[in-house]
């Protein structure tokens, strides 16, 4: 356990916590636009007149800026002023969000997202770091448990609250609803957050920016289309060619700059490194759980979309627990036992949801969950700190930033490779041979659809016969994601820096100390 000495206990900034509760609610707001949006399709498509690709589009926009903004996002927040950049986002975000409320046509809803995302990209990383200019090795963890326990909590209240809303009031209010919240988190911010910044950040290269953002959009682009137009399409293929393409230029660029905006340096870090992979490997996992869950509440279980998002709180109360616990269980075995655990028992959790049958109840199912909260929490949150823990004070921005474009593109990833799992193996089961060419296509799209095309034929062996072939695909989606876990369990047991080795000197912990109230103004 790292001892504090009094110069470190007395640079503390008395606003700490205080400050850990403005970025708590910047995160909250974040974590539940990601899926509010979802509620709202259907209603969306038929006032808008919206096909699915413009539907899909309207979700991806945000995605896909989110992902490909945050490395220069975090090196604006280094240069300028991680507090004003963070304000700057919140502030982007409520701008997009009335315009989302506001306009009439799905062009514009897709820009407006798209705007979000631009203020989401600001906010996600700088929101992060923070953390260490705020607290010290000892306290790290119970912030990073603290922020992303406020992120993964506004997941289920999504559907919840936007269930709520389109029950009550038209489809913008999904988007109305973050005007007060993100107002909430700009307050908060200005008032209770220190000004952290690091005068000698390199400039923005405005080329390295459009290589990432662009070599970025094009990457996570492919990866969402890859599942409908098949992995081998030419298109598909063009595109994965020509964002390593454009990420190797950015690379060779960046090695060749004597300040970088993509410090490859972090990644010779073993401990930042190693770190962050299993971060984003387990949110790889967690967005196989997060995606085969809401359509099997919904449609196989027969839940609305308020229900959905009320049974999905068993894995927040996991995450709830397991983000308290981390600190004292890290403190008394070291992160890589603590993240090793965690990784086997979300397996465990992926396993015993992969053995659910069409005959189970949701009782079988809040239990799974809760186990794979457990586990989430006690893997991804001593793996953050211990990644940022890496990070010296001066790059705090950028490298977060870093941090968090890695675990993005790795739930891209997820969804993309367990949804094109799911939907395989669902449309190889389903018997539609009695079907219509037409009926036959719609019920193959997904298992909403097969239930459609059951009520309007009035066929119930179709529900049946749907719910059977999700349930399949569903349940080798889990049994992917638990042997995924698992893998990556054994792997950080031997490949992650041991307790003795992780975290820094205690000559460097003053580093983590806030700076005198000068050296961010």
């Amino acid at each position: 356990m790292v001892t504090l000495t009094q110069d470190d206990a007395v640079r503390r900034d008395p606003r700490r916590w205080w400050a850990l509760g403005a970025l708590v609610a910047s995160m909250l707001v974040l974590g539940f636009d990601m899926t509010i949006l979802n509620v709202a399709l259907p209603t969306m498509a038929r006032d808008l007149g919206a096909s699915t690709g413009e539907q899909q589009w309207m979700a991806d926009a945000y995605v896909v800026v989110f992902a490909s903004l945050m490395l220069p996002a975090g090196l604006l927040g280094d240069r300028f002023g991680r507090r004003r950049m963070l304000i700057t986002g919140l502030a982007v975000f409520l701008v997009g969000s009335l315009a989302g409320a506001l306009v009439d046509d799905v062009t514009w809803v897709i820009v407006a997202r798209a705007l979000m995302g631009v203020g989401g990209a600001l906010v996600m990383p700088l929101a992060l770091a923070v953390l260490p200019s705020l607290f010290g090795p000892d306290e790290r963890t119970k912030a990073v448990g603290a922020v992303s326990a406020a992120s993964a909590l506004g997941l289920p209240l999504g559907p919840i609250i936007g269930g709520w809303l389109l029950n009550h009031f038209w489809w913008g209010s999904v988007f109305l609803v973050n005007v007060p919240m993100a107002a909430i988190g700009i307050t908060a911010c200005a008032f209770l957050l220190p000004e952290t910044r690091d005068p000698a950040s390199p400039e923005v290269d405005a080329l390295s920016t459009a290589l990432t953002a662009v070599g970025l959009s094009v990457l996570i682009y492919a990866i969402i289309e890859a599942p409908a137009r098949g992995w081998g399409d030419p298109f598909v293929l063009g595109c994965f060619a020509a964002s390593v393409v454009l990420i190797g230029l950015l690379v060779v660029r960046e090695r060749r700059s004597p300040r970088p905006m993509l410090d490859l340096s972090l990644l010779a870090q073993r401990g930042f490194l190693l770190n962050a992979l299993a971060a984003t490997l387990v949110m790889f996992v967690l967005s196989g759980l997060m995606f085969v869950l809401p359509q099997y509440l919904q449609a196989v279980l027969g839940h609305d979309a308020l229900a959905t998002g009320v049974r999905m709180l068993p894995m927040m109360g996991g995450l709830l627990v397991a983000s308290r616990g981390a600190q004292p269980l890290v403190a008394r075995f070291g992160s890589r036992s603590v993240i090793s655990a965690g990784l086997a028992v979300l397996a465990f959790a992926a396993f015993l949801g992969s053995r659910t049958t069409v005959d189970d109840g949701y009782g079988a199912t809040a239990l799974w969950l809760s186990v794979a909260g457990l586990g989430f929490g006690f893997a991804v949150v001593p793996a953050m700190s211990a990644a940022l823990g890496e990070l010296p004070r001066d790059r705090a921005g950028s490298g977060s930033g870093l941090l968090m474009t890695v675990r993005q593109v790795g739930s891209a990833i997820g969804i993309a490779l367990l949804g094109s799992l799911l939907a395989s193996t669902y449309a190889d089961r389903l018997d539609t041979s009695a079907l219509p060419r037409a009926a036959a296509d719609a019920a193959d799209g997904s298992v909403v659809g097969a239930h459609v095309v059951a009520d309007r034929l009035g066929d119930p062996a179709l529900a049946a016969s749907a719910n059977a072939a999700y349930l399949h695909g569903m349940d080798l989606v889990l049994l992917v994601s638990g042997i995924a876990a698992l893998v990556t369990a054994l792997l950080a047991a031997a490949l992650l820096p041991s307790p003795r080795q992780a975290g820094p000197a205690p000559e460097e912990d003053t580093a983590m100390a806030p700076a005198p109230a000068d050296a961010g103004q």
